[in-house]
Parts: C-alpha cells; structure tokens; sequence
C-alpha cells in the first residue's frame, strides 16, 4: 500500500534547478508527437477502409485477406466464365470459352453441368441481363451447390419385361401407373409397401449432381492438336483456393464441415469480382453483350461502334444509355495489359448469338492472320458426345429401331414452346405425310418431347400412336437399361478429371485421385438427352425439329458432321 501520510522532504534549490536544465525542450516534442502518433493510430482504426480509395491499399488488404492470391499454379494463367440457361446454350459458351482461352493463351477451367435454367442471363436484344459480377456469384454459388450437395437417391420406373404379360382384365398401362405411384411415394420419403409384377418395379437410383462437360463432350482431339490447355473446375478450387474436397460427392448430402463451405464462399467471392480486381491475381471482365463486342485480328478500328445499337424507343422506355462497341479481345485483354498480369481472368457469360446482321456478344468466325487460331474455330464448330454416348445411340437405333427411321424432335412444354403446338404438330404431320406418299409402311419415327406419354391423348401424338398401320413410334425413358448402363460406363470413365494433369505436380495427381474415389462408379448422371441427340442425329429418313429450339440445332449440327456415319459397322459389330 502507498502511505498517503508520509512527509516528503523539500528538495534543494540547486537540485531543481538542475532537473530543469536536464529536460530540454526536445523532450516535450518527442511527447507530443509520440501522443498525435497514438491519436492518430486510435483513429485510424476505427475508419471504415471503404473511405480509402487508393488502389494499393485495396490490394495490400485484399491480399491480406485472400492469401491465395500470392500462389502460383505452375506459372499457368487461367480462364474462368459463368454459364447459364440449358444444355444446348452452355455447349455453346464452352466453344466460346475454348476459343477465348486459346487467344489469350490461358488454361481453361472447365465447368460443371449446370440445372436446367438454374441460371438465366436475361435478354440482350433488350439490354437486360444480369451483370458479369451478378451472374458469376450466382453460377458459383450454384456450382458449389452441386460439389456440395452429395448424393441423390432416386426412385424410378423400371420396366422389367419387353413383353408384358398380364392378368385378365388388368392393362399394362394401368399396372404401369400403379408401380409408379408407389415411386413417387418413395421419392416423397413416405416409405409404401412396394408394388411389383412381371412388367415393372421401383429401381434405385443414386446419381451425383455434378457432372463436367467434359464427361459428356469429348474435347481430346481439341486439346491434343491445338494450344488449348484445360483443368476440371474441381480440380482447380482445390488447388487454387488450397481446399481438400474429398467430399465433393459424399454419400450423404449436407455433411460438409462449415469450415469447407465458408472458405468456397470465400474463394467465390474473390472470383467473382466482389472485391473488384486484384493487381496479379483476378482481372473481372465487367463489360457484357450491352457495351462490348468482342473480335479478334480484323482490320476494322478497335473500339468501332457495332451496327447494333439500343433505338431512341428502347432508350426513353428504359432510360438507358447504352454504346455497344467492337473491342479486339487480344488487344484489350492480351499480353501488354493489365488484365494479362492476373493469374485468373474471370469473364460472365460467353453466350453470342447472330441478332440484326450483327453478333450479340462474341464476332470471331475467322482469325485469316493466326492460323492456330483459325483451326481451333473451325474444330470447335462440332465436338462430339464421348464415345459411350455415341455407341449408345447408335446401339438403339441399330438394335431397337432396325429400319431406316424419321427422329422428331419436339419441345413443347418449355418457355414459348408451349404456346406452339399447332405450328409444331403441323410441321410434323406435312413431313409425315411426304414420307407416306414415297415410302413403306408403316413409317417408323423416334420421338424426342418433353410432353410425358400420359399426356399425348387428344392430340397429333395421341394418334399417331394409336395409328399402327402407318407408324410404329419409339422412344426412350431414364430407366431403360441402355441409358443406366450407359451411365455406369461414363461413371467409370470420369473423363471431367482427367483433365488435371495440367497443373502439374504430385498434389495435383492427388487431388485427381481423392476426386476419383469419392465420386465412385456407382453415381450416375443423367444422360437421357445425350442420347436421344445421338439417336437423332442416326435417322436416316430425315429430322424433324421444332422451330427456334438450341436442342434442334445441335442435331442438326451433328448430322451436318456425320455424326452417326458409322452406323453400318457398328451394326455388323454388334
């Protein structure tokens, strides 16, 4: 304890004058700045960093925060877009992405198979879409959704017998609607005493959500005879964002540790450009199909106005202001710029369509200066299903079919599809009805719709169906055994990983390898559409497609391509 009571002597005249010499005025400053440098630091603290605009402390921060900016992939420089909408629509954008990769010389990663329409990107004749920062948040979010989200346990249909026999009095269609009840009830999680008979019974299925492109494209022969390098986008997050993914498709959905779906939201915020462009590390490609035309090695000026412009209508209506202009993607984004420096360049969509004489996004239909550039455009004009799926469709049209056979095609439920059933059921009966006068009878036809069988009575299928003299229809369903078979072969092929070898080294094999084990054989993906193009693109009495559908144009491309142009030997070998 202090004693507050004890008497402190008086010091000396000549001692306090002596402490007074002793602290010179250079000890007073030294203690006012010391305290504006406390003050100061005290302050500074607790400022908002938004309030500080400089660039460098943007980056010092940010580089602080994603530490995985500072590692290098084996020097490799890489590519990133978001896809979106169906099928037909992303094969597109992954042309596109192979085309922009092989320009900027960046190593592709390669995506996912997204839902149908997960990720819609809007209207650009309208100048209404979402914007690159948007739509890449959303097709990561989603894209993490489908690591994450494990298995899914289905139950189907399964048709047990080609010839159905039955009791007295009891149709198989009505015994057909019974056992599919009883897997719908499955499917809903109430457990039913399962029907079953001789005709059909409840199948279990368990199919993973992730499915790579590359699992159903075969890019091998692109890869292999151009400059394009590729890494599978599983692969990629694992080594860039320093994530361990072995439960990328764990048996159980939802059993991922908080801590792994935290530091992908991370890493996603950071790809996507939320946190804007960070100095060697992520350039965010933010001009999109309403400002930004993108060419390469024409000799029109850079920064050209294209001819599509928004009219004054659309201007006053949506009070947009809009200047689309025609950019060289090499000149802007190519060695030399800033963009060029960063280790990933993230564009939105990569989605170009023909629109009033010019292209909505994307114009590079040849490259006559780079003729590395101009064999890659003419390559990826077709790329093939992998070979499992082509056998597979050429195996029904061989094996089932076994008659020269007219595919239709028709979509009928999606979108504005389905306000067109009568300009599509009277494209078809016209084509139909050609064929009759010059042909035998009956005609037979593949259909491909989305309109499920129980819902063709009453209209041009219901009677097709019923008019057996004339036409004998075919048609395959997610639970024939050629499409589970089929998938089980692509599960095992697990074409996607193999693209990972570019990264190099022994942590990138590894990765490949737990990815591999874990998303084992027996997840099956869907694989019904494949299929059922590549039986198309097989029909030898012609195609029929419904108008305006991206599922149309790819059939028509792959029988531009002779897709099944080895139908015969495949027939003799089987």
């Amino acid at each position: 304890m202090f004693n507050l009571n004890k008497t402190i002597p008086t010091p000396k005249l000549w001692s306090k004058k002596k402490s007074q010499q002793r602290r010179s005025p250079f000890f007073f400053l030294s203690l006012f700045l010391l305290s504006l440098i406390f003050l100061f630091f005290l302050t500074f603290t607790s400022i908002p960093k938004s309030l500080f605009s400089s660039s460098s402390s943007k980056t010092t921060a940010l580089s602080l925060q994603f530490p995985h900016c500072e590692i290098r992939i084996s020097g490799e420089k890489f590519l990133w877009y978001a896809p979106h909408s169906g099928f037909s629509n992303q094969l597109s954008e992954f042309k596109n992405a192979l085309l922009m990769a092989g320009i900027l010389n960046r190593t592709l990663i390669i995506p996912p198979i997204l839902s149908h329409h997960a990720i819609a990107l809007g209207s650009c004749p309208k100048f209404r879409v979402q914007s690159p920062k948007e739509i890449r948040v959303s097709v990561w979010d989603h894209v993490i959704e489908l690591i994450t989200s494990g298995r899914k346990v289905r139950w189907r249909l399964r048709r047990r017998a080609v010839l159905c026999v039955v009791e007295k009095g009891e149709g198989e269609e009505k015994l057909e609607r019974g056992v599919r009840k009883e897997c719908r009830a499955r499917n809903r999680g109430t457990v039913p005493s399962l029907r079953s008979c001789f005709c059909f019974d409840c199948a279990c299925i368990c199919s993973c959500r992730y499915v790579s492109i590359a699992d159903i494209i075969d890019i091998s022969s692109v890869l292999s005879s151009s400059h394009v390098r590729a890494v599978d986008f599983r692969v990629f997050v694992s080594s860039w964002c320093g994530l361990d993914l072995d439960l990328a498709c764990s048996k159980e959905p939802n059993t991922q540790p908080t801590y792994l779906v935290d530091s992908l939201k991370q890493c996603g915020s950071l790809l996507s450009g939320v946190d804007g462009n960070i100095d060697r590390c992520l350039f965010a490609v933010d001009d999109d199909c309403r400002t930004t035309v993108w060419t390469y090695g024409n000799d029109e000026a850079d920064g050209a106005l294209d001819s599509f412009q928004p009219n004054e209508q659309l201007k006053k209506k949506k009070k947009i202001s809009y200047v689309r202009r025609r950019r060289d993607v090499y000149k802007t984004l190519g060695p030399g710029s800033k963009a060029d420096s960063a280790t990933v360049l993230a564009f939105g969509t990569l989605f170009t369509a023909p629109y009033k004489g010019s292209e909505l996004y994307i114009d590079i239909q040849k490259a006559p200066r780079d003729s590395k550039i101009q064999s890659l455009i003419k390559k990826i004009k077709f790329l093939p299903f992998v070979p499992e799926i082509i056998s597979a469709g050429k195996q029904f049209a061989v094996q089932t079919v076994k008659a020269p056979f007219l595919c239709a095609q028709l979509r009928l439920l999606d979108g504005q599809f389905k306000n067109h059933w009568e300009a599509t059921f009277s494209g078809l009966k016209q084509k139909l009805d050609s064929l009759s006068q010059t042909g035998s009878r009956p005609i037979h036809v593949f259909v491909m719709t989305d309109l499920p069988r129980g819902n063709w009575t009453g209209n041009y299928l219901g009677d097709l169906a019923k008019d057996s003299t004339n036409f004998k229809l075919y048609f395959m369903n997610e639970e024939d055994s050629l499409v589970m078979e089929t998938a089980k072969k692509l599960a095992l092929a697990g074409h996607g990983l193999r693209f990972g070898s570019s990264l190099g080294g022994i942590e990138s094999t590894d990765t490949v390898a737990k990815l591999q084990k874990h998303c084992a054989p027996h997840i099956l993906p869907d694989i019904l559409l494949f299929i059922e193009e590549t039986i198309c693109s097989c029909g030898s009495l012609g195609f029929f497609g419904t108008a305006g559908s991206t599922i149309a144009d790819n059939i028509e491309i792959m029988r531009k391509f002779s897709s099944c142009s080895n139908q015969r030997e495949d027939h003799k070998m089987m």
